[in-house]
């Protein structure tokens, strides 16, 4: 049966974690979602962005900054939807049910997604590996959690060749806003290719539940009957028309998360792990014990993404401030079990 399939464990959870390690001697320090923790300075919004259902010219500003922020030739290209999240739960109901490749590890969404719907998914490393009875491909750019990356030319061959077999390439470039050059958005609009782009992650403002979906036409005409009327609501596309425009704070922010997960990567280096990769929102570091230390870590309030599939794995996201950065340069040195260089 469809729609039955266990639950996807996420991070950011801190009820769970406190019950699970009881609650800590500071606030918590969340480390285990890979979103900018310097957000963008929320602006005030007009007492209409609140009361009033978000019409048309509501969310045809929201995807003219949209369009423009991604470089997708115009927003009928564009589907705003309630976080990047729900057009992956979405995209499934659109396709008969068939064969799905998903390129992984990745976020392990998609694959549940799919599955739910009814399709056969299968899940590779390597996409020499995928079958060609695939009618669907998923491939997560830069990858969440290794920071893979795939150059672009191979994906719009792959996605051209799915196109003309009525398949679908589905690129979620969800951690694509600190390096752009890499983005297909401006691909958008070629036949079986869908791109995901996330707002919450880059701008800090996961609350916001904000994501898009750039595509073809005809497929965004069909996730929006999909949704439904109103699937945003008016605040967020008051705030992200704003934010997506702002190219300064884009600018700054990508140099301080740069030089923020270059200091990362060397504190991970120094305290005996290995870093495996990552991106400029998060780094995933390895090392045996991965279990106990993330025990450790979260017994002193400080909450990294673990992944029981595989059990030497860590991801770290980016300390907010000074305070922050010594709480967890301290919590490391006091591990038992670290080996140091």
């Amino acid at each position: 049966m469809t729609g039955e399939l266990p639950p996807v464990r996420h991070g950011g959870d801190l009820a769970r974690a406190e019950a699970e390690f009881g609650p800590p001697a500071e606030v918590w320090l969340d480390l285990s979602t890979g979103i900018n923790p310097q957000a963008y300075p929320v602006v005030e919004l007009s007492h209409e962005a609140w009361s009033r259902l978000p019409d048309s010219g509501v969310m045809l500003r929201l995807k003219e900054a949209a369009a423009g922020a991604y470089g997708v030739e115009g927003p009928a290209r564009i589907a705003a939807a309630p976080g990047s999240s729900a057009i992956i739960q979405w995209l499934p109901r659109l396709a008969k049910r068939t064969r799905v490749a998903v390129l992984g590890p990745a976020y392990a969404e998609h694959a549940a997604a799919w599955r739910a719907a009814g399709h056969m998914v299968d899940e590779v490393e390597d996409l020499e590996e995928i079958s060609k009875e695939a009618a669907v491909v998923v491939v997560v750019n830069p990858n969440n959690p290794t920071g893979r990356y795939i150059e672009s030319d191979g994906l719009v061959a792959l996605a051209r060749s799915l196109g003309e077999r009525h398949g679908l390439l589905v690129v979620d470039e969800a951690f694509a806003d600190v390096a752009p050059e890499g983005s297909l958005a401006c691909r958008a609009g070629l036949p079986g290719l869908v791109v995901l782009r996330s707002f919450g992650k880059f701008y800090g403002l996961a609350g916001v539940r904000l994501g898009f979906a750039l595509a073809w036409q005809p497929l965004v005409e069909a996730l929006e009957r999909l949704m439904g009327p109103w699937a945003v609501p008016g605040p967020a596309a008051a705030l992200a028309s704003v934010a997506l425009a702002d190219e300064t704070w884009k600018a700054a922010t990508r140099n301080r998360l740069a030089a923020d997960a270059h200091r990362l990567r060397e504190l991970i280096g120094v305290s005996g792990l290995k870093v495996l990769g990552g991106t400029d929102l998060f780094v995933l570091a390895g090392i045996d014990r991965a279990e106990d230390l993330h025990a450790h870590l979260a017994k002193q309030g400080i909450l990294v993404r673990r992944f029981p599939e595989r059990p030497t794995w860590l991801r770290f996201g980016l300390p907010p401030d000074a305070r922050a950065w010594e709480r967890l340069e301290g919590a490391l040195k006091s591990w038992p079990g670290m080996h140091k260089k």
